[in-house]
């Protein structure tokens, strides 16, 4: 778990690597459902169409059809459960054995996704702390103005973020009273990261050693 911006794909892919766990992704396997007619796919389909928020029910349904494949895998979800009742359905059927929650402080993030720019014909993105274009606001290989996308203005960034810790809250102190929620500070991935395999590494042992100072 954690913000958007905060890492979790980043972090999910090397937790991957790294152990024996199969990678769940809520996201991927909604719009993989959607592809194959599923039952619980037409139905998630219908409310995404009408631009609702596909049920509780129907989320947790999708998960544990697809955790039922993995009886004999370790798993990592991502993106999943978003809210109490599939937290509590979640743990009542396939309970979890650690929570991990990424802490990154959002003006970290609102810096971060706000200082995005785009490319609009083209799709090349500048960032403009780490990865400016040559001149400010101008595409370097055509010279025409950039843009910030609608969801990398700091008004929607700071919105998405006050929407995600109103619905999460509740469900890390769902996890935090089970006594399961281990969470990681810090600014970046390569700062987090290290602290989260030492983690993991005391539940399950690693496919491989790394070494982290």
């Amino acid at each position: 778990m954690g913000p958007p911006g905060s890492g979790k794909g980043t972090i999910s892919s090397r937790i991957v690597k790294d152990f024996r766990l199969k990678h769940l992704s809520s996201g991927d396997l909604l719009r993989s459902q959607i592809h194959n007619k599923s039952k619980e796919g037409l139905q998630a389909k219908k409310y995404i169409d009408s631009g609702q928020l596909v049920p509780d029910n129907v989320m947790v349904q999708l998960i544990l059809n697809e955790l039922q494949k993995l009886k004999h895998d370790s798993w990592l979800l991502d993106g999943f459960p978003r809210t109490v009742p599939q937290a509590e359905a979640l743990h009542t059927k396939e309970p979890a054995d650690v929570v991990i929650n990424l802490n990154v402080p959002f003006e970290i993030i609102m810096s971060r996704l706000t200082s995005r720019w785009t490319h609009a014909p083209s799709g090349r993105i500048y960032n403009t702390d780490f990865n400016p274009p040559k001149v400010q606001g101008i595409d370097d290989v055509t010279g025409e103005e950039l843009i910030q996308r609608e969801d990398d203005k700091p008004e929607t960034v700071k919105k998405r973020l006050e929407t995600y810790q109103a619905h999460t809250e509740p469900v890390l102190n769902y996890y935090r009273n089970l006594g399961i929620l281990e969470e990681f500070t810090g600014k970046y991935s390569n700062e987090i990261w290290p602290k989260v395999h030492k983690f993991l590494s005391t539940k399950t042992e690693p496919l491989q050693y790394t070494v982290y100072k």
